[in-house]
């Protein structure tokens, strides 16, 4: 097995890159990476996108082996629709901050307390918290299937309390019993801070995603997933906006649309380097030849979890044809 003590040798990153490349011909692999990778991963992968499309794409393809450059619970929505397909995650300890604020023997009790209530679960979570819910919800698709479910039905969703809030706000649903998870990254930015960029910058458009606070949102002239961010910056007549997401998404805006300006949104202390991902940070270019040559970390899922997993997946896959992928301010 190749460590990474033997890479220091190794030469410069060109041949990395080009030790990448052979051995996703020799293995006939796919590298796939969110749009939160930074650039060097988006530019070697062979799709860039948000977790649920990439896995997608990967079952499209006749790869062997998926490269998930991404965090655990990716790679195993990548595993459930795939199972027999090798899916390896370049460092096994990327985790996410929404994953681990929802413990699936917490959730299972939580589930136990409103037995008469729908568990509807953003896909960022785990492969045993998607086996005990009923359907799973993209940022993009979140509306759209909660309009499809009955009013009087009510709702626990987990674990994203500040996606929950804006889908109350958004459907009118008071029925919804919110898990108090939120995303640590998104949480950091500052609706003050915004406000005293957007003196510097009046015409610029702010666009955000709906795991930010309210108070942010409500600022917002765009709120929607990571790709309805790049569609709408891509298709808007503006020339300037300001991006409340993970900032490694600046990467593709920046290629789509040279000539507009991206400017981050501030945290709290007025830094607009507040919000980088230190789980997606964990995979390099180093890790992905890694786990191409030693065939690990690999994504594991027992098969009665994965299917139990599959189950509230599909229901979404059924329930989400022709759903805008976010939402103007209104």
């Amino acid at each position: 097995m190749i460590t990474q003590s033997d890479l220091l040798s190794v030469p410069d990153m060109p041949d990395v890159r080009a030790e990448i490349d052979r051995l996703r011909w020799q293995k006939n692999a796919v590298v796939l990476a969110h749009y939160y990778q930074n650039g060097l991963l988006q530019d070697i992968a062979d799709f860039v996108g948000d977790s649920l499309d990439l896995s997608r794409r990967a079952a499209e393809t006749r790869a062997d082996v998926i490269v998930f450059c991404g965090v655990r619970f990716m790679g195993e929505v990548a595993k459930i629709l795939n199972p027999d397909r090798l899916v390896l995650l370049p460092d096994n300890t990327a985790g996410c901050s929404l994953e681990e604020s929802c413990n699936p023997s917490s959730f299972k009790k939580f589930r136990e307390k409103h037995p008469n209530h729908l568990a509807v679960s953003y896909i960022n979570c785990s492969a045993a918290v998607k086996a005990l819910s009923d359907v799973i919800v993209t940022s993009s698709n979140a509306e759209g299937i909660l309009k499809q479910i009955p009013v009087e039905q009510p709702i626990l969703f987990a674990p994203d309390y500040h996606l929950g809030h804006f889908l109350k706000r958004r459907t009118g649903r008071e029925n919804m019993v919110l898990w108090p998870g939120a995303c640590v990254i998104h949480e950091q930015f500052s609706a003050l801070e915004l406000r005293k960029l957007k003196v510097l910058y009046p015409d610029a458009r702010v666009v955000a995603h709906p795991e930010c606070q309210d108070s942010l949102l409500l600022c917002a002239d765009y709120v929607g997933s990571t790709h309805g961010m790049l569609q709408y910056v891509t298709e808007s007549t503006e020339r300037t906006f300001i991006i409340a997401t993970e900032p490694h998404l600046l990467h593709q805006m920046v290629k789509v649309a040279p000539h507009k300006r991206f400017l981050p949104a501030p945290g709290s202390d007025g830094s607009c380097n507040c919000a980088i991902c230190p789980h997606m940070a964990r995979n390099t270019l180093t890790k992905v030849y890694l786990c191409l040559a030693n065939e690990s970390p690999r994504i594991e899922i027992a098969e009665d979890m994965r299917l139990r997993a599959l189950q509230p997946l599909q229901r979404m896959l059924d329930m989400s044809l022709g759903i805008r992928a976010g939402y103007a301010a209104e």
